[in-house]
């Protein structure tokens, strides 16, 4: 009797030791710029910790911050990755400008096609060229927003000559780049801050896509939108990283890392690159509810704004050339990449 006593409570021992086991989940930090309403926070960064925990059977879960709950500003968020502040951060190259030129490329104006296909490519493209300037992170997805629109608060924008002398907010150093070769007065800034330059008048304007407008209560401070037509190539878009920290990574059972594996890469690029587009369309609803005057601007007016912006692919490519690279060819294969994706 004392056996079977004896042989019991090792048995209830050993599960207890299992089930305590299974029951201690990895829990990642996540942290991003944009609030709690936002889709980055509840479709996008939400959908694949979904992933991680239902492929892990709950071992890996994530705390997701938003809105810099952590601390810092946005231009801070890759090195809070890299650094372990954070595990998982959602952020934007561009923020540190200079530290990532390869992926400065599908940021040149109207390089995009569509932001699925061109998620697809930006993945194939960091993968072929850029590794080196993100080794010191563990990259789960590369991918760009949908075509960016001109937001204004007073003047309507209908040729490239309303444009000039406009102080007009842009997310990146191409972007900026871009706004001035237009005539514009480009202000670089992370978009948080935009809501608040807008309401005191330090800008007047900025240019976003339609799906993060609404986060922004573009619809109450603008009143104007300039809508590059959607039969042409985007105006521009930017490019968004999610790295993680690479000892967080590394430190991770095998079957673990092969979850974040599983998850990671050119198909999650692609549905973040996605997600965002999708979302235009309620973001454009939002402003038409808004009472926006919405201009179309026509190829022919576009074509006016490609020959004005067509100076920074040269000297894109002559920076690269003195950085030791082939700038002709980076552009040529990033083109590449996304003809192969668009359909």
């Amino acid at each position: 009797m004392k056996k079977v006593f004896k042989h019991a409570a090792i048995a209830a021992a050993l599960i207890s030791v299992i089930g305590s086991a299974q029951a201690e989940a990895i829990i990642l930090k996540v942290h991003h710029f944009l609030g709690p309403t936002s889709i980055q926070h509840t479709k996008m960064l939400r959908t694949w910790c979904d992933n991680i925990a239902k492929d892990s059977k709950d071992r890996l879960q994530c705390q997701i911050y938003p809105a810099m709950q952590l601390g810092g500003t946005p231009p801070q968020l890759f090195d809070q990755a890299r650094d372990g502040v954070a595990d998982v951060v959602w952020t934007l190259p561009g923020y540190s400008s200079g530290r990532f030129p390869k992926m400065e490329v599908f940021e040149l104006p109207f390089m995009m096609t569509n932001p699925e296909a061109t998620s697809r490519a930006t993945w194939d493209y960091y993968e072929k060229f850029a590794k080196d300037e993100f080794k010191d992170v563990k990259v789960l997805a590369m991918h760009v927003h949908g075509p960016g629109n001109i937001f204004t608060a007073k003047k309507q924008i209908k040729t490239m000559a309303d444009i000039k002398g406009l102080k007009l907010r842009g997310p990146t150093r191409l972007t900026t780049k871009l706004l001035a070769s237009m005539g514009a007065t480009p202000v670089g800034m992370p978009v948080p801050a935009v809501p608040d330059a807008m309401s005191k008048g330090t800008i007047d304007g900025a240019v976003i896509p339609y799906e993060v407008a609404p986060l922004l209560k573009i619809e109450e401070l603008a009143r104007f939108t300039a809508e590059p037509d959607r039969g042409e190539n985007a105006l521009y878009t930017t490019v968004f990283v999610v790295p993680m920290n690479k000892a967080k990574y590394e430190s991770l059972p095998a079957d673990l890392k092969k979850v974040i594996d599983k998850n990671s890469g050119r198909e999650l690029s692609a549905f973040l690159g996605k997600t965002q587009g999708d979302n235009d369309i309620p973001g454009k609803a939002k402003m038409v509810a808004g009472g926006h005057t919405i201009t179309i601007i026509p190829k022919s007016e576009l074509d006016v704004w490609k020959r004005a912006s067509a100076s920074l692919s040269i000297e894109w490519i002559s920076d690269m050339e003195k950085k030791g690279h082939n700038g002709a060819n980076l552009v040529h294969e990033a083109q590449g990449f996304i003809a192969k994706y668009t359909k």
